[in-house]
């Protein structure tokens, strides 16, 4: 039997436990609930922290973050349904600015953040590398800086990383390579630097790398290899340097292999279209590569884009290439193909099959012979065929005008004779035709500019020839016009500038054009450029050209243009270079061209221009202009070598005696000299009595400095005929005394001895006769100035 004390105790126990379970019971879901709380509340607290951080928001994206609804409500924000948790933050292309929150790192369930294409600056806060559960992290197209979180691999659910177009710099991050799920890793357009990590090799995973247009270096690593579902390499336009790897070539899943713009070398491998099937994209210009071009490229059946530009590729085009049934870029610029002869273009005619085909690019090579008759059946979506710069000879085949499609058409410098072909009229999408530099012949198409979408034609370097205006009358929508060195002639009609309202630059020169330039060419207000030099043109220059507005380079030496430099081209305030050389301009350099602050270049040279020489702006100069062939001008800084200019100053501004000229004291000495020579002789005669020859006074006419002054051209440098110690001497001519030719000494009396000199020399004249010796003619004497004029030699005149 038990004792009573211990059954109760029993009792007892089981009572408590009991009441114990029940409370448990009874607090666990209070207890759950205050936890889920404080979770939300936690969310809630961090997208608020992020709002904070944002400093602009132009389309009003955030104003539903608030109070007013739950935060799972909130524009951009995604929660589970069953805790209330974000899982994801959706905001890209909303214009936002400011920084990223480090408290991001609380939103522990996110999965997926995409803030790409905002404005979000500064750098990527650590706390993203605890987001344990994140997918996808897109913060491409901000201004993001510093480097990428090494802390990533931390988050080895990762799928996808976006992180294009920042300014994120240093290395790309060992580590990345352990985030085996990683699919895609999209790194382009930074300021990345180093080598393309090895390690890369080991993300299993991974199917598309896209590294561009960054600052790496070294070698495309082998363990790329290892990648047996990688179908994109995106690695352009960095420091890469070395052979493409075997591995690589070997990856059978690749689509889209794009290396342009580095260093790389080597040969394509002969099966590389057996190895690489699945290719749509190979994109490899702007490297070494040498070799031929590997005939197996075709077995790669779905290629669509096919870049070898900018090689060092070798020998003849396969002209199997028509086997691409799907291509649309075939690019082969700048290589080494071709051997100038005939049949070089025998791959032109497969590429009639390639229907769907709309760039085609071969310019720079060594292609010889001329085009297939059948050019003309080309892919009708061809847009841009360019085969410039080679040696292609032969008529231009008619044809062309088949391709309606084609909005750019060049075959600049080649060895095409004979005609445009008359159907290119046909082509009323194109916008550029190039033709310059090659051996055609004929004139233009009247009706070539009915292409009303064409903005360029170029037809310079050949020997085309007739009247350009009716031509011109049609071209109303062009923007820029060559018609350089050929044989044009005809005169610029002046209604053609009322039309050329959207003309930017107009070349022709090097033609034989007549007439004068219309003043109508100031209505060209958006032109870059005129180059009208070389040609038969007269008259003045059009002040009108001051108002073509955005003009920046001027060319119109080797005519025959007259009169003066108009002021009005002092208004062009964006000219950069200005060549008015070899004409019959004349009269001074306006001041106003000084003041042009772009002005880089300018030659004014072999003209007849005459006055001072500005020394601002472009004057301060002297590699910047070219003044030669113009003796009347003078001044200019000193390294120009021109004249000191001679001009009429006030007096006390002067020191300089024209041999009766001397100033003040000198003046009073010479005046007493002679008045006391002339007192003296007239008392002589008198005591003599005997004597009527007149004076010396007496003989000599009078003339004034202004005669003096205009006798001589204002004292101009090209009447200077000799200089001594003391002073100048200057030819001149009194065409108010006989058309007498004289000579002019002037003396500088601030040098010793000029006035001592002065006086020997009145005193030899006065006693010494010899044909060698210029007799006194006159003399002009006021307060200003004292002169003696001389009768000038026979052979001065």
């Amino acid at each position: 039997m038990e004792h009573p004390s211990s059954i109760s105790w029993e009792f007892s126990a089981a009572k408590i436990l009991l009441l114990l379970l029940l409370v448990a019971l009874n607090l666990s879901p209070h207890a759950s609930a205050e936890s889920g709380i404080s979770r939300n509340m936690t969310d809630l607290l961090a997208l608020q922290e992020l709002k904070s951080q944002i400093s602009g928001d132009p389309n009003g994206v955030l104003n539903s973050w608030n109070h007013s609804k739950h935060h799972c409500q909130w524009q951009g924000v995604t929660c589970d349904t069953r805790h209330q948790r974000v899982t994801a933050l959706t905001l890209s292309g909303m214009g936002l600015s400011g920084t990223i929150s480090p408290h991001i790192g609380n939103l522990s369930f996110m999965k997926s953040i995409h803030l790409g294409e905002n404005q979000f600056h500064g750098g990527i806060p650590q706390e993203v590398g605890l987001l344990f559960r994140l997918r996808f992290l897109n913060m491409s197209s901000n201004n993001l800086k510093g480097e990428i979180l090494v802390n990533l691999s931390w988050c080895s659910e990762l799928r996808v990383v976006d992180l294009i177009s920042n300014q994120l710099e240093g290395k790309v991050p060992n580590e990345l390579g352990s985030l085996k799920k990683l699919v895609a890793l999209y790194l382009n357009e930074n300021n990345l630097t180093g080598e393309i990590p090895r390690s890369l090799g080991n993300a299993s995973s991974m199917t598309e790398l896209a590294l561009a247009y960054n600052h790496l270096n070294g070698n495309l690593p082998k363990e790329l290899g290892l990648l047996k579902s990688l179908s994109w390499i995106i690695v352009g336009v960095n420091g890469l340097v070395g052979d493409i790897p075997s591995s690589v070539f070997n990856i059978s899943t690749l689509t889209s292999f794009v290396a342009v713009e580095n260093m790389l070398h080597g040969m394509l491998p002969a099966n590389i279209g057996l190895t690489l099937p699945n290719l749509e994209e190979l994109e490899l210009g702007g490297n070494q590569f040498h070799g031929n071009i590997p005939t197996s490229i075709t077995n790669a059946s779905k290629l669509q884009f096919l870049d070898l530009s900018q090689n060092k590729f070798e020998g003849q085009v396969p002209t199997n290439l028509g086997d691409l049934p799907n291509l649309l870029g075939l690019n082969l610029a700048m290589n080494l193909l071709g051997s100038n002869s005939a049949g070089d273009l025998s791959f032109l005619p497969s590429l009639t099959n390639c229907s769907r085909l709309h760039t085609l690019d071969f310019p720079l090579n060594h292609f010889g012979g001329e085009l297939p008759k059948n050019i003309g059946n080309l892919s009708l979506q061809l847009t841009y065929l360019h085969m410039g710069y080679n040696n292609i000879s032969g008529t231009i085949p008619k044809g062309f005008g088949n391709l309606v499609n084609l909005n750019i058409l060049s075959m600049t410098q080649n060895s095409f004779t004979g005609g445009i072909p008359g159907d290119f009229p046909k082509l009323q999408k194109l916008q550029a035709l190039d033709l310059e530099e090659n051996k055609l012949s004929g004139q233009i198409l009247s009706t070539l500019c009915n292409i009303t979408s064409l903005y360029y034609v170029g037809l310079s370097k050949n020997s085309l020839e007739g009247n350009i205006t009716r031509f011109l009358e049609n071209c109303k929508n062009l923007g820029q016009l060559s018609l350089s060195w050929n044989n044009f002639n005809g005169s610029i009609s002046a209604h053609i500038f009322g039309s050329y309202l959207s003309l930017i630059s107009l070349d022709l020169s090097h033609n034989s054009l007549i007439g004068s330039l219309p003043s109508e060419v100031g209505k060209l207000k958006g032109l870059n450029e005129l180059d009208i030099s070389y040609n038969k043109l007269h008259g003045e220059i059009p002040g009108t050209l001051g108002d073509c507005s955005s003009l920046e380079e001027l060319y119109m030496q080797g005519n025959f243009f007259q009169g003066t430099i108009p002021m009005h081209l002092a208004s062009l305030k964006g000219i950069q270079k200005l060549d008015l050389s070899n004409n019959n301009l004349t009269g001074p350099i306006p001041q106003g061209l000084e003041k042009l602050m772009f002005l880089k270049y300018l030659n004014i040279s072999f003209n007849d221009l005459n006055g001072e020489v500005p020394t601002e702006g472009v004057f301060r100069n002297a590699s910047q202009i070219s003044l030669a062939g113009n003796r009347k001008l003078c001044g200019g800084i000193p390294q120009l070598r021109l004249p000191p200019c001679i001009t009429k100053r006030k007096k006390k501004s002067r020191h300089l005696l024209i041999i009766v000229i001397s100033v003040f004291s000198p003046v009073a000495l010479i005046s007493m000299i002679l008045l006391a020579y002339i007192i003296a002789y007239n008392k002589k005669a008198r005591r003599h009595g005997s004597s009527s020859k007149p004076s010396m006074v007496d003989k000599l006419f009078r003339v004034s400095y202004h005669e003096l002054h205009r006798a001589t051209s204002g004292f101009s440098p090209a009447n200077l005929i000799g200089s001594g110690s003391f002073g100048l001497v200057y030819r001149g001519r009194l065409y108010e005394h006989g058309d007498r030719l004289i000579a002019v000494k002037v003396l500088d009396l601030q040098k010793n001895g000029a006035s001592k000199s002065f006086k020997a020399e009145c005193k030899a004249l006065r006693n010494i006769r010899h044909r060698n010796l210029l007799p006194i003619l006159s003399y002009c004497s006021s307060i200003d100035s004292k002169g003696l004029d001389f009768k000038a030699l026979r052979q001065l005149k």
